[in-house]
């Protein structure tokens, strides 16, 4: 989805831009390539700089309510300092590397309901003018991918994922937000977990893992949080056995009695693998600061292209997903406009 409109700061007459963003599957951590077409105006200007903003939708908990804002992650000057002359047509390739903690939009082309965009920002002769503003399709790592396909094969569903705006504490976490997929139980553990709530936080290193789990109660127990976290490497994702690794830490996770804060299970090639281990403060009950469980944007994702089988929200379609997609970028350029 591209979106081509005038430089509002300049009125008319003042160049225009269009960013399009290269086909190519990209991934956290990965390179973003892409260019940015400028058409001169009815005068020459002074193109100072050419700034791609990346940003997300995110949820945040605020006063017992809930609300939705646009914030931005990253920031990358890719052209400025030249003339551009009346009626010229120029365009300025790029090529930026994304964070490590980009959220996944899309798995086996299936859409999460996820929305990022790469907003463009010109700076001419001293007027900032926000021009364009692309939709942005991130997909997993291999070891990403790895943990949902075997988490589809155990018999987990997907039901929704968002970003919460918040940090999990005691993790390496940067962004000011995390994405939460939730999911919902295999039918071995129906009767102890009402949801599973899953994060990825990678970086150069590998990815830690968190898993929360809403536990349902018993006949003389309370229902309670049961919160773990592992580390795998990127290494070597094709040599393990995914779906017993994911087993074992769903029944760690159902053997959890508190939510206390202990170190992270590593496992994976060079990391070893170790025993049970709550996260700290950041991802269950006071532990973060946009929390959010239900259904979210409510859209399953088809058992076959994602390898998760369809949750609760089966009988949505994935149109649905599409169309927030789409309301999403219509509302920023209106405001923009506006």
């Amino acid at each position: 989805m591209v979106f081509k409109r005038l430089l509002g700061a300049l009125g008319v007459g003042g160049p225009t831009v269009d960013t399009v963003l290269d086909p190519a599957s990209v991934r956290p951590g990965g390179t973003l390539t892409g260019q940015v077409h400028l058409v001169g105006g009815k005068a020459d200007f002074e193109i100072e700089h050419i700034t791609l903003e990346l940003v997300a939708r995110v949820e945040a908990e605020h006063g017992g309510g809930e609300s939705e804002g646009v914030v931005a992650f990253d920031r990358f000057t890719v052209g400025g300092g030249f003339r551009l002359a009346e009626g010229e047509q120029r365009s300025v390739p790029f090529s930026v590397v994304l964070p490590w903690e980009t959220p996944v939009t899309e798995l086996h082309g299936q859409s999460l309901g996820v929305v990022l965009g790469v907003r463009t920002e010109l700076s001419v002769a001293g007027a900032k003018d926000k021009g364009d503003l692309d939709q942005l399709n991130v997909a997993p790592l291999p070891v990403q991918e790895a943990v949902l396909e075997a988490l589809g094969g155990l018999g987990f569903g997907f039901r929704s994922a968002d970003l919460e705006y918040g940090r999990i504490g005691g993790t390496g976490q940067r962004l000011p937000f995390y994405q939460e997929i939730e999911l919902v139980p295999a039918r071995e553990y129906a009767q102890r977990f009402n949801e599973i709530e899953l994060t990825f936080l990678a970086d150069p290193g590998g990815v830690e893992v968190v898993l929360e789990a809403d536990k349902r109660g018993g006949f003389l127990s309370p229902g309670h949080d049961a919160l773990t976290r592992f580390t795998v490497s990127h290494g070597g994702v094709d040599q393990q056995d995914w779906p017993t690794i994911v087993d074992g830490w769903m029944r760690q996770l159902a053997e959890h009695r508190s939510s206390g804060y202990d170190s992270p299970t590593p496992f994976g090639p060079g990391f070893g693998h170790g025993g049970d281990a709550g996260h700290g403060a950041g991802h269950g009950a006071g532990h973060h600061e946009g929390r959010r469980s239900g259904p979210g944007v409510g859209t399953a994702v088809a058992a076959g292209a994602a390898g998760l089988a369809v949750g609760v929200a089966g009988g949505m379609v994935a149109a649905e997903v599409v169309d927030e997609v789409g309301d999403f970028f219509e509302g920023e350029e209106e405001e923009e406009e506006g």
